[in-house]
């Protein structure tokens, strides 16, 4: 600690330039945009004077991008074209989700909000995933879906809803969620979902496919399953 200085209020002018200075869970805008840049030179420092000393501290991001020069930005940097296009669905699950949050669309940069539309083969699944960041509305625009979300301990209560062509369904923020294709031809929906990156977590690839594997005894006590299928479901994963 520099002589002169108390400690204190260097202490509160750090948390207080730290805290100015970051974006934290999808902030309301203060300007008409904030278009994001990947562009690591575009970190800036902050700069205040303490007892005629002089002090940078470097701009600190907890949930946003630095935002391109306004006078930088096209219209491309709110576009994306060719959603129209019907994605592969030749997986084992049957289902491809393309998501358009902001590492897709630059523009979303602290406007809330992101896109994706999914994709179903007959029988499809797009399986039980949660958003951490984002509450999901999703319209179907053909085909027959089964959906639901499941709710929080301790009730763990279904919500769950048959849906054709033209039906809208939500799915709270952070609650567990899947759609099914019960059909037998193809189906599409399109989701808005209220986080400029939302987040997924797929329940089975998170819980069975982490890396390093969480131990088998544990998995084997918290789904009361043998060891040897906890083996088998760590190894398909």
């Amino acid at each position: 600690m520099m002589k002169g200085v108390p400690r204190y209020l260097v202490t509160v002018l750090v948390l207080a330039l730290a805290c100015s200075l970051a974006s934290a869970y999808d902030p309301s805008p203060l300007q008409d945009f904030c278009v994001s840049t990947n562009d690591s030179a575009s970190g800036v420092y902050a700069s205040f004077f303490l007892y005629n000393k002089l002090f940078l501290l470097h701009a600190v991001f907890v949930n946003g991008k630095f935002c391109k020069d306004p006078k930088l930005v096209t219209a491309n940097d709110f576009f994306f074209s060719r959603l129209n296009i019907p994605r592969d669905t030749s997986n084992p699950l049957g289902s491809t989700v393309t998501l358009l949050n902001v590492d897709k669309i630059l523009g979303l940069n602290t406007l809330g909000i992101s896109l994706a539309r999914i994709d179903f083969a007959p029988y499809g699944l797009n399986p039980p995933h949660i958003h951490p960041r984002g509450t999901e509305i999703l319209v179907v625009l053909e085909g027959t879906l089964l959906v639901g979300f499941v709710t929080s301990n301790t009730d763990n209560r279904l919500f769950t809803k048959v849906l054709n062509a033209g039906d809208v369904f939500v799915f709270p923020i952070g609650l567990i969620h899947f759609q099914f294709n019960s059909g037998h031809t193809n189906a599409v929906a399109f989701a808005g979902l209220s986080s400029q990156n939302p987040g997924v977590i797929t329940i089975a690839n998170a819980v069975f496919g982490s890396n390093p594997p969480i131990n088998a005894d544990v998995l084997a006590k918290a789904f009361q399953l043998d060891r040897n299928v906890i083996n088998f479901l760590q190894k398909k994963f």
